[in-house]
């Protein structure tokens, strides 16, 4: 849609709602009334023309067949679209009749909207246009605004048509409703200071979004084509891609079907109302939200585009999703193999403040299977940064990615220009996913980053100032063909221009993340200041230090801790402390006390017997408690054992390492080790298995936590190799742990694309100094009146 045009009519309809609605609606609510009259006027000025052959079949079905109810496929056929009004009225009709009378212009008016067709009443309810008409009935402007929604200057049609002076006014598509739709959006919330609402998609994006999808396919594109928007909005990636499709490769035997699903009721009922306007089946279109349903679970698209909202919660549908950790909707979890190549199912779900990965999910979900006749199918999905590298190996994003690129779907991926969307001004990517690559592209993905590729608007639409050309659509297109790299040139002052491209491996996207060990070495002593603590729980020890300091030995009376819980809530609340239900009721359960009582008691006689000598190495210490516990008859768990351990213990570089345990490895059992850690044997200290001096003996040590580190190993490189060069020759005592490796995948396209740019020469920017220089003492001269001779001499 043309610019000038489209902000034409959105200072055209933007003065509608300040000339009659001013006192009426607050300027954030004109929203509520302007959007379901605009959608409400292009479905009325269809109707018009076939509106007494719709009454006449009435008449016909009411008189001549005696029908109690209305067979609605005669009265769609004589209205010429899928919807229909069987009253009298038309929004023109209504005018022109009306008389001074709000009451009777209400009662008409009501008479119409209840003549619609069902699926026209469905849009009716989303406005909630009823409650609106009677609001401004009653207060008196509801003839105002029909009056100007009828104004023969403003065309909300789908036809060109003339004004009253000739000249013509060109019809509203639905992209250009879409636009109309954004901008009356943004108008209308900056009034309250609220957002702007959802990313409407350029029409420009749209183009470049069909011509990546369809043209590579342009000669296998199937007689019956199925399109889908999981997050359609007002419907414009729908039926641009409809358009194109039509314009660009037309077929007298295709047949086109659109499918998509919106949460927002407004947005729905423009997209409805335009299906229904261009004759595609409305039933198509669902309302909704498309992660907390699965609406076309048994269908399968052919093509799928889409827009999903980014940076978006989806805490609120969470439980739709997951049960706990576990996910529940199999659309959300994938299989895929660990590092010893066992099959499991994961998490793909990403964190719940963004949930734009999931809605890429959705479609993954939809593709169709080319391993049973059909081409297979091909997305394009407008995504921010974050889908690219946020997530660890292992996390539910870093899974969809690796789910995509290890099953070959992943094609390509365009980095668009900053401030190219209407609402966002952050960089944005297309992704180009396809479950049936062409030999030439199979195992590989294109990066293309199109970022400087892009031609300034004369005024901004929101954040949006600058656009796409027609020839900038070809060059990505061509470029994304050819599947082959391309570098920026470099202009007079060497920054880069242009386009640039690069073609990867699937897996050099790929990494491994290992975690990197090291024993902990311990010493440990008895000692009153260090058993102390075990009478609390660690979690709760400040309250428990404080009521046990307050009331001594009564904490462990029954019913005491009730009748002093008022008494603890405040001291909590005074120091800001916020204890959960479950943390209310551990703190005042007697039992719990006791039975931390029962541990510090268990240390008081360790402690009793065993002295207070510091001990070097704890595997000597820990033996000789287990010989007092055995001795004395002392039971504790194996939790409690470790609580007392672990208070009168702490890390010494100094000190013995700690054993984990002595294991037996000879035969068909090291032979499996071996092979599972691919290794010889003499390489094993290198993953934790340290020969004890004994034969076919294995030592393995206890690690240290706060010594632990991780390394991210590209997938290509050998694990034990990059340990070996980069690791053990700084840390010697250092082992791999194999069972913690996790697979992850990233895309950085800072990484891929950057290019130096030399710094100038001191000569060139000391020229730069001199003639700054030499620019000011004129400027100087020419203020004080002082020639510039003067002062030079």
């Amino acid at each position: 849609m043309d610019h000038s045009v489209h902000n034409k009519l959105i200072s055209f309809i933007w003065n509608i709602a300040d000339d009659c609605l001013r006192d009426v609606y607050v300027r954030g609510k004109y929203r509520d009334v302007i959007l379901p009259m605009v959608v409400l006027r292009r479905l009325d000025t269809l109707l018009e023309p076939g509106k007494e052959a719709v009454l006449a079949e009435v008449r016909f079905q009411k008189e001549e067949l005696q029908a109690t109810e209305l067979d609605d496929a005669p009265l769609m056929a004589a209205s010429g679209y899928v919807f229909y009004n069987t009253s009298k009225w038309t929004l023109n009709s209504l005018f022109k009749t009306a008389t001074n009378s709000q009451q009777i212009l209400l009662a008409n008016f009501e008479e119409y909207l209840l003549g619609f067709s069902d699926n026209v009443k469905e849009i009716v309810a989303c406005f909630n246009l009823q409650a609106q008409i009677r609001h401004m009935a009653a207060k008196q402007v509801l003839l105002d605004v029909v009056e100007k929604f009828v104004s023969p200057y403003i065309n909300l049609t789908h036809k060109a048509v003339d004004d009253p002076d000739g000249y013509s006014m060109p019809a509203l598509s639905n992209l250009g409703m879409g636009y109309v739709f954004e901008e009356l959006i943004r108008k209308f919330n900056e009034e309250n200071n609220e957002e702007a609402g959802e990313h409407f998609t350029p029409r420009e994006v749209i183009d470049l979004m069909t011509h990546l999808v369809f043209d590579p396919v342009k000669d296998k594109l199937p007689l019956t084509m199925t399109v889908y928007d999981p997050a359609c909005g007002s419907g414009g990636m729908l039926t641009e891609s409809q358009n194109f499709i039509e314009a660009k490769y037309p077929s007298s035997n295709r047949d086109i079907y659109l499918y998509g699903k919106e949460i927002n009721d407004e947005t729905y009922a423009i997209c409805k109302s335009d299906m229904m306007i261009k004759g595609n089946n409305p039933e198509n279109i669902r309302v909704g939200s498309t992660l907390s349903t699965d609406e076309f679970a048994a269908q399968r698209f052919d093509f799928m585009l889409s827009n999903p909202p980014y940076g978006k919660s989806w805490a609120t549908e969470q439980k739709y999703i997951k049960d706990g950790g576990d996910v529940i909707d199999p659309r959300f979890k994938v299989k895929l193999r660990d590092y010893f190549g066992k099959e499991e199912t994961v998490d793909a779900t990403p964190r719940s403040s963004d949930g734009q990965l999931l809605f890429l999910m959705e479609m993954v979900s939809k593709m169709k299977d080319p391993a049973i006749g059909s081409l297979g199918s091909r997305i394009a999905s407008v995504h921010n940064g974050s889908s690219l590298f946020t997530g660890d190996a292992g996390g539910g994003e870093s899974n969809i990615r690796r789910y995509l690129i290890e099953n070959d779907m992943l094609d390509a991926i365009v980095q668009l220009p900053n401030n190219l969307f209407y609402n966002t001004g952050i960089t944005t990517y297309i992704w180009l996913l396809n479950n049936n690559k062409s030999q030439d592209r199979q195992g590989k993905v294109q990066l293309i980053d199109a970022s400087l590729l892009y031609r300034k608007l004369r005024k901004n639409l929101g954040n949006k100032n600058c656009e796409f050309a027609p020839e900038h659509i070809a060059e990505i297109a061509q470029t994304y063909l050819a599947c082959t790299g391309a570098e920026r040139a470099l202009d007079a002052n060497h920054d880069a221009v242009g386009i640039a491209s690069k073609v990867f491996s699937n897996d050099d996207f790929g990494y491994y993340k290992v975690t990197i060990e090291r024993p902990d070495r311990r010493k440990a002593r008895f000692s009153r200041e260090a058993i102390r603590p075990l009478r609390f729980d660690k979690q709760l020890a400040e309250v428990m230090a404080w009521l046990y300091a307050e009331h001594g030995d009564k904490v462990y009376e029954k019913g005491f801790l009730a009748s002093v819980e008022k008494d603890t809530q405040g001291w909590c609340a005074e120091r800001d402390i916020s204890l959960n239900t479950k943390a209310r009721s551990k703190l005042l359960d007697v039992k719990n006390w006791l039975s931390l009582q029962t541990v510090y008691h268990c240390a008081e006689r360790l402690m009793a017997t065993i002295g207070g000598e510091e001990f070097d190495d704890f595997n000597r210490f820990k033996a000789q408690v287990e010989q007092v516990l055995k001795a004395e008859k002392i039971k504790l768990s194996a939790a409690e054992k470790n609580a007392i351990l672990n208070a009168v213990s702490w890390y010494d570089e100094s000190a013995a390492k700690v054993i984990n345990k002595t294991v037996k490895l000879n035969g068909d059992k090291l032979q499996d080790l071996l092979e599972r850690l691919e290794c010889e044997a003499a390489d094993l200290p290198d993953f934790g298995f340290y020969p004890s001096g004994k034969k076919d003996e294995y030592i393995t040590y206890d690690s240290s936590a706060d010594l632990r580190d991780t390394e991210s190993i590209p997938l290509k490189q050998s694990i034990y190799q990059y340990f070996l060069d980069e690791v053990k020759p700084h840390v010697a005592e250092a082992w791999i742990n194999l069972d913690s490796v996790k697979i992850g995948y990233e895309i950085s396209f800072n990484k891929y694309f950057y290019r130096h740019k030399p710094l100038r020469s001191l000569e060139e920017v000391a020229q730069d100094i001199i003639k700054l220089e030499q620019q000011s003492e004129g400027l100087i001269a020419q203020i004080l009146g002082i020639s510039v001779d003067k002062i030079q001499g």
